[in-house]
């Protein structure tokens, strides 16, 4: 995992950006391997195309959530769409009649990403090392008792995913269904305080359900930023039960040992 980046984020027509720096928050790079690994393509031959849209569309995300990124984002934006017009150009050809590899555009941006790849796969590895001797503690067995068996953890959700989510849900709240909640606007304050509220006793909420139609959309922008800072102070874990499956949030100590592994992707 990178360094984080320092994004600000905020509603429009506040007073003030909200600014959170978070580790989750990853770079460009990050992006694209999230992007691959979503439309399942080999990352030797990247549709560049596709790719490119699909960032762009990210980028406009964040724009559209008032969240200013580092301009890596916007670097890496111009860098694809060269390689997109590139790729558009005809290939020269070489006198033994076979394309040079060297000519491919994407070359230089596929061993990027794998040297990222190589770099991220090593930080998890050591850090998987860490828990494992900070964590795991021997307990004797008494007879026959047995220890049970491991249950598998829901994998924690990436930052664009989360983001992806959001943009799912401002897609299903049609606009004509927003509407002034109070003459107040609703602060990030008081949206943190009402999910701490609403997780109590509980293993976790369901992403969506805190997303009730009906609310404008500042209370909509509101909680995706609470939820956020949240992740920040490390006192919620965004996770999912299986690939491509509901997200949750639960508490990051949950009240059972047991709460994290008994999520799935039924109705709450």
């Amino acid at each position: 995992m990178s360094e984080g980046e320092t994004l600000t984020l905020g509603l429009e027509g506040a007073a003030s950006p909200y600014t959170v720096r978070l580790e989750v928050f990853e770079g460009p790079l990050d992006l694209l391997l999230h992007l691959i690994k979503k439309n399942e393509v080999d990352i030797y031959d990247i549709p560049v195309s596709t790719i490119t849209r699909q960032y762009l569309e990210y980028i406009r995300m964040m724009k559209e959530l008032n969240l200013e990124v580092a301009g890596d984002f916007i670097v890496m934006a111009s860098t694809l769409i060269q390689i997109k017009s590139r790729m558009l150009l005809p290939a020269p050809e070489e006198e033994s009649g076979t394309e040079d590899e060297e000519a491919d555009p994407r070359a230089e941006l596929v061993r990027r990403l794998l040297e990222y790849q190589r770099y991220k796969e090593a930080a998890l590895t050591l850090s998987e090392r860490e828990l494992l001797g900070r964590d795991v503690h021997v307990r004797a067995v008494a007879g026959d008792e047995l220890e049970p068996a491991h249950e598998e953890e829901p994998a924690e959700v990436e930052l664009f995913e989360l983001i992806e989510a959001f943009r799912r849900v401002l897609d299903r709240v049609s606009q004509e269904s927003f509407h002034e909640v109070g003459s107040e606007s609703i602060t990030i304050a008081e949206r943190i305080n009402d999910i701490l509220t609403a997780l109590e006793g509980k293993e976790s909420l369901l992403f969506d359900d805190l997303f009730p139609e009906g609310f404008n959309r500042d209370f909509f922008i509101a909680t995706f930023l609470a939820v956020l800072e949240l992740c920040k102070l490390k006192m919620v874990r965004v996770v999912q039960a299986s690939r491509y499956g509901s997200i949750w949030i639960a508490p990051a100590v949950p009240d059972s040992a047991d709460a994290a592994g008994e999520l799935t992707d039924a109705p709450a």
